[in-house]
């Protein structure tokens, strides 16, 4: 089983209880895009096509026939995986992103463990070989991959195969942004899901930190100008540093956080919208492990001789300035940013500030089925956004049936619950609908009173 995650203590609360994160910067995958995606390779590509009709019955159907569903499962997945040797690149790019769906949308670690060293070495000579696409969609089933096998002995072989492979093609300034965008991801997720020796924890949080580090000036206030075509790139590096740093030792977070925290505010004056709030992330979280670490960890930071006494919370020296920012981007009205942009910027912000100044995360809940998962601290919400961003719309299945994601959250065993319980659980399509408009009869309500021009404004 997995090491314990900093904050992932188990909370108190409906069914089951846990942690995890809403937020993140980089866009989620739908499933309609996946669709789409799919769809389109399928006309030039001689793979067979994940979601034809007879795919989608078998993917994503409630058949009686549970075994004959998975067999069939079974027999395209094979397909998939002898279709990643193919002589045509779209055959291949074809078969890794049906592998990417059916990895996301489905528990397959049985199936994998047996195939494993077949489809690391496929992978292995797709990054290597392939071009553009290929490599990008190579490291991204990659990182699936290491989430289906989990922690053990397996999962840390093939991290370990695939580790330097990765770390090349990601320093590699010569390779193409979206490729690397794909293996800093890669290697973040894989690090923290199979990785046990603290050394490799340390170099990928080495490699990481170069790529992104490069566009944080050395002095001043405002970072270096990043071409648009590395700004995704960046972001991505910064969300996986942030993803290893919340399993990362106290002894290696201090000399981290006295590196790194006066640097990250100059992210904030990105002229992208997905590395500003992700830098605005990643310093709430170094904050709060800041304020995690012991008192004799913590007096490496402060400014202050060794002989005064030690404040028990966290001063940061530049606290009024970087407040200062993060208030004007959480009341960001510029009309020259997209709409959208604007609000998730604001939103983002508001909660970064909050914490900031005074310690406390906002709580948000995520509902999957019968139980729902906490969101208390910033650590939960980057651990949650990683494992959103890699199995997209399947993220709700891992939490109901992935041991490695239940352990991580705090979840407890898988639940078993027959047909009769889940139809016991169930409201009636009349029941919804009188819920539905009592919820909005009192919510038509509140705002007439709040808009009705006769009200006192205090």
């Amino acid at each position: 089983m997995p090491r314990a995650r900093k904050g992932s203590a188990p909370r108190r609360g409906g069914q089951r209880s846990g942690g995890g994160a809403r937020s993140s910067t980089q866009a989620d995958s739908g499933s309609s895009e996946d669709e789409a995606a799919s769809e389109a390779r399928s006309t030039t590509s001689e793979c067979p096509s994940l979601l034809s009709t007879a795919a989608e019955e078998s993917f994503g159907g409630d058949a009686v026939d549970e075994q004959g569903q998975q067999e069939d499962l079974e027999e395209k997945l094979k397909e998939y995986v002898d279709c990643l040797t193919d002589k045509s690149a779209k055959t291949r790019q074809g078969a890794l992103e049906s592998l990417r769906l059916a990895l996301a949308a489905h528990l397959l670690s049985d199936f994998l463990l047996e195939r494993r060293l077949t489809v690391a070495d496929a992978l292995e000579k797709c990054l290597k070989k392939g071009k553009g696409e290929e490599q990008a969609l190579a490291a991204a089933v990659l990182g699936l991959l290491c989430v289906q096998l989990g922690p053990g002995p397996k999962g840390e072989e093939l991290f370990h195969s695939l580790q330097p492979l990765l770390v090349s093609v990601l320093s590699d300034s010569t390779a193409s942004p979206a490729v690397r965008l794909h293996c800093a991801s890669a290697l973040g997720l894989g690090c923290y899901v199979a990785a046990t020796d603290v050394q490799d924890l340390v170099s990928c949080l080495t490699c990481l930190e170069g790529v992104f580090s490069r566009s944080c000036g050395v002095g001043g206030s405002t970072a270096p100008v990043v071409p648009v075509s590395l700004q995704g790139l960046l972001c991505a590096a910064l969300q996986a540093w942030a993803l290893l740093l919340t399993i990362c030792p106290s002894a290696h977070i201090s000399r981290i956080l006295d590196r790194q925290l006066p640097r990250l505010p100059q992210l904030l004056s990105s002229e992208s919208v997905n590395l500003r709030m992700a830098a605005g992330e990643t310093i709430a979280l170094l904050f709060e492990l800041t304020r995690d670490l012991e008192p004799t960890e913590l007096r490496l930071l402060l400014p202050r001789p060794p002989s005064l006494p030690l404040q028990e919370d966290f001063v940061y020296e530049d606290m009024e300035a970087l407040c200062s920012t993060l208030r004007t981007l959480a009341t960001d009205s510029n009309k020259y940013r997209a709409k959208a942009d604007r609000r998730r910027q604001r939103s983002t912000f508001r909660s970064v500030l909050h914490f900031v100044e005074g310690g406390e995360c906002e709580e948000e809940t995520v509902r999957f089925g019968l139980e729902v998962l906490y969101v208390d601290s910033w650590a939960r919400r980057r651990v949650y956004a990683a494992f959103k961003d890699a199995l997209g719309s399947g993220m709700h299945h891992h939490l109901q049936n992935n041991e490695l994601l239940r352990d991580i959250f705090g979840l407890g065993p898988v639940l078993v619950l027959d047909a009769t319980a889940l139809k016991a659980c169930k409201i009636s399509r009349f029941e919804k609908h009188l819920y539905n408009a009592a919820a909005f009869k009192a919510r038509t309500k509140a705002r007439s009173r709040v808009r009705d021009k006769r009200a006192d404004i205090l």
